[in-house]
């Protein structure tokens, strides 16, 4: 546990707030992170149909490797967020495969592609069949570029503030005068 070096209660107080806070947003992430993963290991072959709904121009054993490798990926990720082990790799491949994300539904909505994300499995909630509208709503890539901006953002935060938090203590600003060392002047023999 981190201590903090301040002795004002009140700034103490707002310190493990927000310390706390972090810690809460990091669990949430690992959590979608987890979901995302266990969604797609459970329904491998309509995980790759979902990337190739994307129609990006990568040959279909690139996007067959992608579909392997991708989920537990973000299932690694996720456990190593919610464990607190390797905070800052595992962030820093988060805001990895975010940028990753953004970039690939960014395209699709760009190019009007009207396909399901192919993220999270929205079954276990009971959605599929009792609120179609919500579930297109939800599956829609640009509901999915949305999510991946703010998920992306949130992971930049944790990850920059952890940076900080990680940064060596400054140094003290003045330091004192150099004084270099004088020689002695030994007697000559003569």
């Amino acid at each position: 546990r981190r201590s903090s070096p301040l002795r004002n209660p009140a700034l103490e107080h707002r310190f493990q707030f927000r310390m706390k806070l972090r810690r809460v947003l990091q669990i949430l992430l690992g959590l979608l992170l987890l979901w995302a993963a266990v969604s797609k290991l459970a329904n491998p072959t309509d995980f790759l149909g979902s990337l190739l709904a994307y129609r990006i121009p990568f040959p279909r054993p690139v996007m067959q490797f992608i579909a392997v490798t991708l989920p537990w990926l973000e299932l690694l990720c996720g456990l190593l967020l919610l464990g607190n082990l390797w905070t800052e790799s595992a962030l820093a491949c988060t805001a990895a495969l975010m940028f990753i994300f953004v970039a690939a539904t960014g395209q699709a909505w760009a190019r009007r592609l009207d396909i399901s994300c192919g993220c999270f499995d929205l079954k276990i909630f009971g959605l599929d069949q009792s609120h179609p509208n919500l579930v297109k709503l939800l599956e829609s890539v640009g509901f999915a570029l949305l999510r991946n901006l703010i998920l992306g953002g949130l992971t930049f935060l944790l990850l920059w503030k952890r940076w900080i938090e990680l940064r060596p203590a400054p140094l003290p600003q003045k330091l004192p005068p150099f004084k270099p060392a004088t020689p002695r002047l030994g007697k000559s023999a003569s």
